[in-house]
C-alpha cells in the first residue's frame, strides 16, 4: 500500500516536474499573427500611424531647432545699423541669417519710416505666418494621439465579438482554444492603439513647448526692435 502511494507520487512528481520543464514563448510576430486577419488589419493601421507620428516628430523638431538659433549679437548689429541709418546692411544681415526672428526684423526694417503701429502690424503679420510655419502638421500628431487608441478599441470589439461568435458556434462547449484568436485580436489591438496613443501625444506636447520658446523668442526680439524705432533721437 506504502509503495504504491510513493509510486503514484513520485509519477506525479515526474509530471509536475516535466510540466515545469515545458515553457512556451510567445513573440510579438505571433502574438499578432494569432489575432486573425482582422487583428492584423488594425495593427497594420497603428503601425502606420506610428511611422506617420515618428516621421512628423524628427521632422518638426529639427526645423525648430533650426528656427531658434539666433546669433546673440544680432539684435545689437541691428540697433547699430539702423541708428547709423543703414537701413541696407540691416536688411542684408536678416537675409542672411534666414531665421524666424531675422524675417519679422527684416519686416520691421522694411517698414521703417511708416508710423510704429504700422511696423508693428506688419511684424504682428508676419508673426503669423511664421507661427503657422513652425506648427506645420503638428496638428495631425494631435489627432493621431486620440484616434489611434479609439482604433485599438475598435480592435477590442471586434475581437470580442469574434469571440462570442466562435462559442455560440462552439455548440456550448467552451474551449480556451476556440476563444483565443477573438482574445489576441481584443488585447493586441488595445496595447498596439494606446502604446501609438502615448508616443504622438509626448511627441505633440514636447512639439508644442519648444514651438512656445520659439514664438517667445521672437515676441522678445521684436519688442526689443520696436523700442529701439521708439526711443528719442
Amino acid at each position: 500500500m506504502l509503495n504504491t502511494i510513493l509510486q503514484n507520487t513520485q509519477q506525479g512528481t515526474e509530471v509536475l516536474t516535466n510540466g515545469e520543464s515545458v515553457e512556451k514563448t510567445l513573440s510579438i510576430i505571433e502574438l499578432i499573427s494569432s489575432g486573425g486577419a482582422a487583428g492584423q488589419v488594425i495593427i497594420a493601421i497603428l503601425f502606420l500611424l506610428l511611422i506617420v507620428a515618428t516621421y512628423i516628430y524628427f521632422e518638426r523638431i529639427f526645423a525648430i531647432k533650426a528656427a531658434s538659433k539666433v546669433d546673440s549679437n544680432f539684435m545689437n548689429q541691428i540697433k547699430d545699423h539702423v541708428s547709423n541709418g543703414k537701413i541696407d546692411s540691416a536688411q542684408m544681415l536678416c537675409a542672411q541669417l534666414n531665421s524666424p526672428v531675422s524675417r519679422l526684423i527684416g519686416k520691421g526694417i522694411s517698414r521703417i519710416g511708416k508710423p510704429l503701429a504700422d511696423i508693428n502690424t506688419a511684424i504682428e503679420n508676419a508673426g503669423r505666418l511664421e507661427i503657422y510655419g513652425l506648427e506645420k502638421n503638428v496638428s495631425i500628431l494631435a489627432t493621431i494621439s486620440g484616434a489611434a487608441p479609439m482604433i485599438g478599441f475598435l480592435g477590442t470589439v471586434v475581437g470580442m465579438i469574434l469571440a462570442i461568435f466562435e462559442l455560440a458556434n462552439a455548440g456550448g462547449t467552451i474551449q480556451m482554444d476556440v476563444l483565443a484568436g477573438g482574445l489576441y485580436t481584443a488585447m493586441t489591438t488595445t496595447v498596439a492603439g494606446l502604446i501609438v496613443g502615448i508616443v504622438a501625444y509626448i511627441a505633440y506636447n514636447h512639439l508644442v513647448v519648444r514651438t512656445d520658446k520659439v514664438v517667445y523668442q521672437m515676441e522678445a526680439n521684436s519688442l526689443e526692435f520696436l523700442d529701439h524705432l521708439n526711443e528719442p533721437t
